[in-house]
């Protein structure tokens, strides 16, 4: 009784049935999705033979969150959120579908692999309108804020779950059944997340119109995060981690077979420990019920995961080259959830669209810029020392994050009290009945 206890702890908020419900249909989706990321890269470089055409495909398929994003988060504050997301997810799934279709055809070729363009940019543009509603839409799901944490947390669990058996997935079909029958696997995996949000029962109160435009929300919600320092550190934290480290997925192909002389199996492999060493992360942080001390777990944890990059990219050794994406996985996934759920505990509630827009530009525009970055360097100077340079930029960042976090923890108590919401802070008993959502 004791154990199940603490597991149902651990994830108290899939005691939430609506939460539950999407953690189910999204955990199918995303495992299609990493099957489709796993896949992508391989094929592109299968195709291309051009670490150079990796990191552009990369940068495609999420530069759109730069333009759109803000947008987007405006609109969340007012729209159908539970709407928008299944819109978003049958795009998704046409997106996947035709992808599939080009590949099995042979309408997407080595003489002819400008389709990849398209789709890596519709991909995007979805993913810019998506992200931001899916990081508004926990709190709906969940309706208490002090269950936030968990909520951010077990999500990011499902995600690494995903992350772990999708890329297995994803190279023993690549080796089986070729690439085509992967896209297909994912277009078919949005399915079941559709289902779920269908079954969802959420009661939005009615909207006051504001009269204030969109640019001027978001101009305000750029403003509120600039000045709050906590805020504008957290994104500084992002951007550097985004930019110069999660760039590494781009040249993993490089390094499974050019560097390690594997295969498309190797790849998977290499990706499934960086998923083990993130499910890890998730766990640690699903088990976690306040916020106190994270922002010193998180900068120790990038001093982690930035010196396991540059002992990846300094092995030739395919043993220790897991062992180092087990280190990489477990730090970026702190650096990636932390985040997140610090925001979103200390954030103005009547910002928190606009602020939460600011996060999902930060995470999906600056990692296609990363990805070009480490395809350059990588054509310059070899995929061993781009990683090394990029890895030590985030090791000297982090290093200097820890002599600023008396400051920063300060300031985040500072905006909590400001914001009556001190209980993320300390532990509080939770209660699993809510008003306003059903189930």
């Amino acid at each position: 009784m004791i154990i199940k206890s603490k597991i149902k702890d651990l994830f108290v908020s899939l005691t939430v049935r609506n939460y539950r419900l999407f953690f189910m249909g999204q955990g199918v989706s995303v495992i299609g999705t990493w099957v489709q990321r796993t896949t992508m890269g391989w094929f592109v470089y299968r195709l291309t033979n051009s670490a150079f055409l990796l990191g552009l495909i990369s940068f495609l398929s999420m530069i759109p969150s730069l333009f759109i994003s803000p947008f987007a988060g405006a609109w969340a504050e007012n729209w159908n959120r539970k709407h928008t997301l299944v819109g978003t997810q049958i795009l998704f799934m046409l997106q996947s579908a035709l992808l599939a279709v080009g590949v099995l055809s042979g309408f997407i070729n080595t003489a002819r692999w400008w389709p990849l363009i398209f789709l890596s940019l519709m991909q995007g543009v979805i993913e810019a309108v998506d992200s931001p509603f899916r990081q508004n839409f926990v709190l709906d799901l969940v309706s208490k804020r002090s269950l936030l944490p968990n909520a951010i947390a077990t999500n990011s669990a499902m995600f690494n779950s995903a992350r772990l058996i999708g890329p297995s997935i994803g190279g023993a079909m690549i080796l089986l059944f070729g690439e085509g029958i992967c896209f297909a696997i994912n277009a078919v995996s949005y399915l079941a997340v559709i289902v779920a949000l269908l079954y969802i029962r959420v009661s939005y109160p009615p909207r006051r119109r504001s009269k204030a435009s969109t640019v001027s929300k978001i101009l305000e919600g750029w403003k509120y995060s600039w000045q709050n320092f906590p805020i504008r550190y957290l994104i500084g934290n992002l951007s550097v981690f985004m930019l110069f480290a999660m760039s590494y997925s781009a040249v993993i192909p490089v390094f499974a077979r050019d560097i390690l002389k594997g295969n498309a199996g190797t790849q998977g492999l290499l990706l499934s420990l960086t998923g083990i060493g993130a499910l890890v992360s998730s766990i640690y942080m699903a088990g976690r019920k306040t916020i106190k001390g994270l922002p010193v777990v998180s900068a120790i944890l990038g001093c982690v995961a930035s010196l396991g990059l540059i002992g990846f990219a300094q092995s030739h050794n395919l043993i220790l080259s897991m062992a180092m994406m087990l280190f990489i996985g477990l730090g970026l996934t702190i650096q990636m959830s932390a985040t997140n759920t610090l925001i979103q505990s200390v954030v103005d509630v009547r910002m928190r669209g606009r602020v939460l827009s600011v996060y999902t530009m930060t995470f999906n525009s600056l990692s296609p810029f990363g990805s070009l970055l480490i395809g350059s360097l990588t054509k310059q100077l070899g995929a061993r020392l781009a990683l090394t340079l990029c890895a030590g930029i985030c090791l000297l960042w982090s290093l200097n994050g820890l002599r600023l976090i008396p400051n920063l923890m300060k300031r985040i108590m500072r905006m909590l009290v400001l914001n009556k919401n001190t209980e993320i802070y300390r532990p509080i008993p939770v209660t699993i009945q809510y008003s306003g959502i059903e189930g």
